[in-house]
């Protein structure tokens, strides 16, 4: 069988005071506080989408992200695959946009707030020295998260 995959990718921007940029997203298919990020375009590398999504949402422009892991989860037919990366170099002025309210918080306030499905294990791969991959799967006793 052949399966469908759409590419995404998600950037968490720390200021190396101890905060992150979170993403308070509002949607109908995904809201909660997170990171920008967004779907990769056509003819696109996954760096450049990830440098237009994080732009397109917060007004920033960021440099050198790190690859840091893959998220991915099937939903119905189509398997959503997400590239997650990390940095601390940007430049602009923080504009909030149409995904949602974006914002400084300091790490630990961050996990305190309502976070979007999957941002828990988001953060642990964030927070990995090595590379991780997280799968999500949807069942019937609920979702299942496999990480490595």
């Amino acid at each position: 069988m052949i399966e469908k995959v759409v590419f995404m990718n998600m950037c968490m921007i720390s200021d190396n005071k101890g905060n992150v940029l979170a993403l308070d997203k509002v949607g109908k298919n995904y809201s909660g506080t997170t990171f920008p990020g967004g779907h990769v375009e056509a003819g696109e590398t996954f760096i450049e989408s990830v440098i237009r999504e994080v732009f397109e949402e917060t007004g920033l422009t960021i440099k050198n992200p790190k690859l840091m892991g893959i998220y991915h989860w099937i939903s119905g037919d189509v398997r959503n695959v997400g590239f997650l990366y990390r940095t601390d170099e940007f430049e602009g002025k923080l504009i909030s946009s149409d995904e949602g309210r974006v914002y400084w918080i300091s790490e630990k306030d961050y996990l305190k707030k309502s976070l979007a499905p999957g941002m828990q294990q988001v953060w642990q791969i964030m927070h990995s020295d090595v590379p991780m991959e997280c799968l999500q799967t949807i069942t019937e006793e609920g979702i299942i998260a496999k990480i490595q």
